[in-house]
């Protein structure tokens, strides 16, 4: 039975604890009001219109029209117009800054759990005969699905109160004035959208619960029905999986940009979530090996696992660039402009993404020798999760805080705080059963694994 180390326990507790001072100091930190959001700014123009050129003023021909008079008025009342809706624009997105971040780092990690979940549910549904010695490792993961997805929809009903502006469809003067986002309203209301969400998370746990509770009951059962019932859950649970992992990555991140849509999206994220998940089972399974737990667990597990987060990560990238290459090359300005966003305004984290989910993995994962290696496993991760926490990033923060964005201290804390919460969560629940899945039939053949 695994005990969880005091030292791993208060580290968990610790990063929980910086990250919610930072998530704290960043919502305290942002603007109340237009005044606040522009001294804010200042600072970026500082300088600007103080050249020493003195402009000439003429003075105004006394037999000026009264119709110039009027223009000149309606143009004044205009550009005041539009710097109002400019200056509240600008506030909005610096409001959205901390909720943003806070958000970015709770779809991640959860993200994490459910990629997990799927995972492990086609390892069961293939009756796969390497990875039964790893079953615990992914149970265990998955123990944060349900505390993290109601974290994430709490965020989204939230954001359907108005407490932020990270969805601007939920905005009714919004969709008022827009004719797109108007047509949308039938699967763009707050009721029908936090209604799929619980639908969801309630459909994921329900599978996780009795998948869980089948595996476990098989460690002590005499027959093989167990097992033959988490292969049929397993089985079914997909379906169900991949129609409202698809729905979800809609609803969750693309509608933040409304007026955008891929038709690759629901894959896309796919692909990230079964990476990130991977890579953390790996990185788990390496730690526990550590601690002398995982006795079976050997060199071909791990080069498996290696070779699924380098086959992921190619996967990944041939999505990336499908959705990158055909928007670009059509060049239709709806949709180009998602991607001239981010090119312009999150040049850094843009590219920077490719080169930690693609190149990085595609040098480091490609030699066989390497993937049986922890040192190079947990180097490629760590680079790998990382770049994924910023595919993420890339996806929601240029929509709710356009130019309006750094990596501060809301978005450190963020993570930290989700990354304790997530340490904590998992290795309690890797305390509560074996770490054998003695029971499967297949788990003999899994610890003789080995090529």
């Amino acid at each position: 039975m695994y005990t969880f180390p005091n030292k791993l326990k208060n580290i968990a507790r610790v990063l929980m604890i910086l990250g919610f001072i930072g998530l704290v100091l960043g919502f305290l930190g942002a603007p109340k009001n237009v005044a606040e959001a522009k001294a804010m700014t200042a600072t970026e123009h500082h300088g600007e219109g103080h050249g020493t050129a003195i402009e000439h003023h003429e003075e105004p021909n006394a037999d000026e029209s009264h119709a110039e008079k009027k223009h000149n008025a309606e143009e004044t009342h205009g550009e005041d117009s539009h710097d109002s809706s400019h200056d509240e624009h600008l506030l909005h997105q610096l409001q959205n800054k901390p909720w943003a971040a806070l958000y970015v780092a709770a779809f991640f990690f959860f993200m994490i759990s459910l990629g997990t979940l799927a995972f492990y549910a086609i390892q069961r549904a293939a009756q796969a005969g390497w990875s039964p010695v790893l079953y615990r490792v992914m149970e265990g993961i998955t123990a944060y699905l349900l505390p993290g997805g109601i974290i994430v929809i709490v965020i989204l009903a939230l954001s359907g109160m108005h407490f932020n502006h990270l969805f601007i469809w939920m905005d009714p003067e919004v969709v008022a004035h827009d004719k797109l986002i108007a047509g949308k309203v039938g699967f763009l209301n707050v009721p029908f959208f936090l209604g799929r969400a619980v639908f969801f998370l309630t459909g994921w746990s329900i599978y996780r619960y009795f998948s869980r509770k089948f595996s476990l009951a098989q460690d002590e059962a005499k027959d093989i029905l167990n097992h033959k019932k988490n292969f049929r859950i397993s089985a079914g649970f997909l379906v169900f999986y991949i129609v409202t992992e698809s729905i979800m990555s809609w609803d969750w991140i693309m509608s933040i940009d409304p007026h955008w849509f891929s038709t690759l999206f629901g894959w896309y994220v796919f692909a990230s979530m079964i990476v990130s998940a991977v890579t953390v089972i790996a990185l788990v399974t390496i730690y526990l090996k550590s601690q002398g737990y995982l006795e079976f667990v050997n060199d071909s597990h791990i080069h498996d696992l290696g070779k699924f987060m380098f086959g992921f990560s190619v996967f990944w990238t041939y999505l990336w660039f499908s959705q990158f290459m055909l928007i670009w090359y059509s060049n239709i300005p709806e949709e180009v402009t998602y991607f001239i966003t981010r090119i312009e305004d999150y040049n850094i984290t843009f590219f920077g993404m490719i080169v930690m989910n693609f190149l990085f993995p595609l040098l480091v994962l490609m030699n066989s020798d390497y993937k049986r290696t922890n040192y190079f496993i947990i180097m490629a991760g760590i680079v790998i999760l990382l770049g994924h926490y910023l595919d993420i990033f890339n996806m929601i923060m240029p929509s709710a805080v356009g130019d309006q964005w750094f990596i501060g201290i809301a978005e450190v804390g963020g993570f930290l705080f989700f990354l304790g919460l997530f340490l904590y969560v998992v290795f309690t629940e890797l305390t509560k059963a074996s770490l054998i899945a003695k029971g499967d039939p297949y788990v003999g053949e899994s610890e003789r694994f080995h090529y």
